[in-house]
């Protein structure tokens, strides 16, 4: 393609990657499979075929390097990480950011968010 050529549009216009990653038992940092990722996942990309979001990609990820917090996600191209710890967070993120394309606050992870009391402290604020 030469230098000139326009950028085609996006296949999908949002990515998510859902972190699986395993680490063994016992690990300090812990891991989002053994916080059910998996079944978690599958259960959005079912849920997004449901809602017809052809648009969006729901894929798996290895370790995105913040376990103490899983399972967590991330939205692209918006660059928005979330926490979530069962279907209806899973839903209720699918219908706010993806569907309406809002934020889902309560399970917003921020940058500074590091250990599992960061999440309980970034409730309070709000």
């Amino acid at each position: 393609m030469s230098e000139n050529a326009e950028t085609p549009e996006p296949y999908y216009s949002r990515h998510v990657f859902c972190c699986v990653n395993e680490r063994e038992d016992g690990h300090i940092r812990g891991c989002c499979k053994a916080k059910g990722s998996m079944g978690l996942r599958d259960y959005m990309k079912t849920r997004a075929k449901e809602l017809k979001l052809r648009t969006t990609r729901i894929n798996q990820s290895l370790c995105l390097d913040r376990c103490e917090l899983g399972p967590t996600m991330v939205i692209y191209p918006e660059g928005v990480w979330y926490t979530y710890k069962n279907e209806a967070d899973v839903d209720e993120i699918l219908q706010t950011h993806l569907v309406e394309g809002g934020r889902v606050k309560r399970l917003m992870l921020q940058p500074e968010f590091r250990r599992p009391e960061d999440l309980m402290a970034g409730a309070a604020d709000d």
